[in-house]
């Protein structure tokens, strides 16, 4: 019969034990600490005020974009409604040539973009006072908080309104063109006309 032999494991010291506690301690005490993030500095008063008033100047310049842009509008209808009776007079959109075909598509298109320009399109106002808790929102605010809100809400209004400034820019600059396109078309089909009639009538 085999005896059992037990192995029991070495008992430290209480000295070695108090050594390493301390030295777990001491590594603890060691960790890096995260410092608080800092402080963005006060903005002054004055510099707040100074940037006010750059942003509104630039709003004031975005509204004269758009009266601008409406002035081009108007012009451009007024052409467009100039080529469609010199159209009319001349009875060339009945002729039934390519000529022709190319003029009425002209047209269409022109007017298409025109009216797409004209229709109205929301226009981003700030602060917008439909919303009833603006006041209790914003007399809550300490001054230099509600002058730094509503920076940021001019910003955004200037943003959402040059979006809307571009998409009609770029539909008058389109008509434009388009207009300019169906005016050649007009002219050298007008040509063409006169060539033909020339031709058949002979020499005098």
């Amino acid at each position: 019969m085999v005896n059992a032999v037990s192995v029991s494991a070495p008992v430290e010291p209480p000295a070695a034990r108090e050594d390493a506690a301390s030295s777990v301690d001491e590594v603890q005490l060691s960790l890096p600490v995260a410092d608080p993030a800092p402080e963005p500095p006060p903005i002054p008063p004055a510099t707040l005020a100074l940037a006010a008033q750059d942003v509104r100047m630039v709003l004031r310049e975005q509204s004269e974009q758009g009266q601008l842009l409406t002035t081009k509008l108007n012009i451009l209808f007024v052409a467009n409604g100039a080529l469609l009776t010199s159209l009319s007079i001349s009875r060339l959109l009945v002729s039934g040539s390519l000529f022709s075909l190319a003029e009425i598509l002209g047209f269409l298109v022109s007017f298409s973009l025109l009216m797409g320009a004209f229709l109205p399109r929301q226009v981003a106002v700030t602060p917008n006072l439909e919303d009833r808790k603006f006041l209790e929102t914003y007399l809550a605010l300490p001054e230099q908080d509600y002058q730094l809100q509503m920076l940021v809400n001019l910003s955004e209004t200037y943003n959402a309104n040059k979006q809307r400034l571009e998409d009609t820019s770029q539909s008058l600059k389109y008509a434009a063109y388009t207009i300019w396109g169906t005016t050649a078309i007009m002219l050298v089909h007008i040509l063409v006309i006169y060539v033909a009639a020339g031709s058949s009538l002979g020499p005098l």
